[in-house]
């Protein structure tokens, strides 16, 4: 699981990749944790993240958006990621993040997660993601 900050225009882009596609999810959640934060303290409890939608794509807007939210909401950074998704009905993301408070580190305003340019395949045996987030 691995992910690279990549700079994009005026915003900030996510590539990403895991051997899952949890893995991958996760690991773009890094990615949005870095482009926040360059130095992450110990601090923090874990949170649980439960998100549901009807594709791939916008399972995982709805999941980086879930993390804005929290972030902006519990006042914590969503760092250390983990995620695992199925499919029945429907696309599902269960997972969790330490939620470190954001009163102990120097974070950066990412206003949102977009669909620009937004791509979740599948390269051989790794799941690769790409995102940009409105900064």
């Amino acid at each position: 699981m691995s992910f690279e900050l990549r700079e994009h225009t005026a915003d900030v882009a996510v590539a990403a990749r895991g051997g899952s596609l949890g893995e991958a999810y996760a690991a773009v959640a890094d990615g949005l944790a870095a482009a926040m934060c360059d130095a992450v303290p110990e601090s923090g409890a874990r949170h649980q993240v439960a998100v549901h939608a009807e594709s791939r794509e916008a399972l995982l807007f709805d999941y980086l958006d879930e993390l804005i939210y929290r972030r902006d909401v519990d006042m914590v950074l969503p760092v250390d990621n983990e995620a695992s998704v199925d499919f029945g009905t429907e696309w599902v993301l269960s997972g969790s993040f330490r939620g470190v408070p954001l009163a102990d580190v120097t974070a950066r305003e990412v206003k949102a997660v977009t669909y620009s340019e937004m791509r979740v395949e599948r390269d051989g045996d790794e799941w690769t993601a790409y995102v940009v987030f409105d900064v």
